[in-house]
């Protein structure tokens, strides 16, 4: 690992910051490197192009002959939001083995600036998203979408999926940083993830639940972000269809960063 060295005092404010990003550069390029190493970016291709074969080739022709609905262009949205937990899940694994390998620890005992693996870690996580989104992207243009809301509606798109993907890293990350073993934060991420992306109105609209399970199906959190990137999509999106999503947004950012400050604290005991 590069030798990472505390600012002096006597090196002025000036001299603290620049040794403080040169701190924050070093371990982004070690967390970057470790994605390379795992081939994250490989599965970040294939994780959005097995789903987008695994659902889009078998469930086309019924959806269009049963709810008479565009399939490739119904499909993008969980397609995005399948790479954003994608990205969820490794983020977590990532801060879940720097903690219980003793990473973290040896970062205490060294002169590195305190917030600097958090932000290198969250570095890391956003390349790793902007590269899944965009493998997104290509799977669903293979599978026949074409952005349809114009410029505005898919730069409100992306925004969005963005801006969950951010929010979700966060989280995990956090969760990673609290949980005891890389098998625990498996089972935290995937889990829910799992359950919420097959109960959502991602792969098939809320009429074909079952009544009782569509209420929740309509309004949970994935569904609303499908909802909203629709709207995006279509070139409809008011803010009576993107606030619930906003709203989960939010929500996922602020959650993560008080897990953030818990999962600090822990460390740090």
């Amino acid at each position: 690992m590069t030798q990472l060295t505390l600012p002096r005092e006597q090196a002025g404010g000036d001299g603290a910051r620049i040794e403080a990003v040169r701190q924050w550069w070093t371990l982004t390029m070690r967390g970057l490197g470790s994605i390379m190493r795992n081939g994250e970016v490989i599965f970040a291709f294939v994780s959005p192009a097995f789903l987008a074969v695994a659902f889009y080739v078998p469930l086309r022709s019924i959806m269009s002959q049963y709810a008479d609905i565009d399939y490739a262009k119904f499909l993008m949205p969980i397609i995005a939001l399948q790479s954003v937990g994608f990205v969820a899940s490794s983020a977590a694994m990532r801060s879940c083995l720097d903690a219980t390998t003793g990473i973290t620890t040896r970062f205490r005992t060294m002169p590195v600036w305190s917030a600097a693996p958090i932000l290198a870690r969250f570095s890391a996580n956003l390349v790793l998203l902007v590269i899944s989104v965009v493998c997104a992207a290509i799977a669903s243009l293979l599978t026949g979408w074409r952005p349809g809301g114009g410029l505005g509606g898919t730069i409100g798109l992306y925004a969005l999926v963005l801006t969950v993907g951010i929010g979700v890293a966060v989280l995990s990350d956090a969760i990673g940083l609290l949980a005891d073993s890389p098998e625990t934060t498996s089972q935290a991420i995937g889990l829910p993830l799992l359950i919420l992306g097959m109960l959502s109105t991602g792969f098939m609209p809320a009429i074909l639940f079952p009544d009782w399970i569509a209420p929740f199906a309509r309004n949970q959190p994935v569904s609303q972000f499908a909802k909203a990137m629709r709207a995006f999509d279509d070139g409809t999106a008011t803010w009576s269809y993107v606030a619930p999503a906003v709203w989960w947004c939010v929500a996922l950012i602020v959650g993560g960063a008080v897990l953030t400050y818990l999962g600090t604290r822990k460390v740090h005991r």
